[in-house]
């Protein structure tokens, strides 16, 4: 059991250490940060512990808008991410909204399989969509890790498009500016890389998709 308490200790030391650090740096840190937050970015992003958004972007803490999923997925019947992406645009009004996937992403190579994975089986279904949207272009790559990671872009092209089809994103183009991005975190370099995935206007859909002109 020591172990175990010692591993769990170990991030409230951490986090007494961090404020002993802000403070010193700046002693009205936390007074500023407890006025609230006006953030230009919402970030969707992966549950995964190794890309963590402040500091792969070497933003602050208050800069980012903030929602995790296994694969960084935009799932229509997510009511959790529905209301994150309605807060951030309709209160916070982002100017940003980024998907962000990354390299070796468990959930990713999970849905290249075959095996039963439980009650995950669900939510990887919508990458395995993804996988049969794209089966030509995949099944021509035969090295097992480029062609996961050509899926992990997939992904975040289609999590992109998957922003753009709904209301909350339709309606925000409406009132004010509003851009969606698609970058995938190379984990074994730090480095981000953007695809072309920007949407930044009702036009850029198709129109079966428009909820209104």
């Amino acid at each position: 059991m020591s172990n175990l308490r010692n591993s769990y200790e170990k991030l409230l030391k951490g986090n007494q250490n961090w404020v002993e650090k802000k403070l010193k740096l700046n002693p009205k840190y936390f007074d500023e940060l407890s006025k609230g937050q006006s953030p230009d970015y919402l970030w969707i992003g992966c549950s995964d512990s190794r890309v963590p958004d402040n500091e792969v972007t070497g933003s602050n803490p208050g800069e980012i808008f903030v929602h995790r999923n296994i694969a960084n997925m935009v799932v229509h019947t997510d009511i959790n991410m529905l209301s994150v992406l309605q807060y951030a645009v309709e209160v916070l009004h982002v100017k940003h909204i980024i998907v962000c996937g990354h390299y070796g992403c468990g959930g990713v190579v999970a849905a290249m399989q075959r095996s039963d994975n439980g009650l995950v089986n669900n939510w990887l279904r919508n990458i395995k969509d993804v996988i049969y949207w794209n089966k030509s272009e995949l099944e021509n790559i035969s090295d097992v890790q480029q062609r996961a990671d050509r899926l992990v872009e997939l992904n975040v092209l289609q999590q992109v498009k998957n922003l753009a089809k709904t209301s909350i994103v339709q309606q925000a183009w409406k009132k004010h500016e509003l851009e969606l991005h698609g970058w995938v975190f190379d984990i074994r370099s730090g480095k981000i890389i953007e695809l072309d995935a920007k949407f930044d206007e009702i036009e850029d859909l198709d129109p079966i998709f428009k909820y209104a002109d």
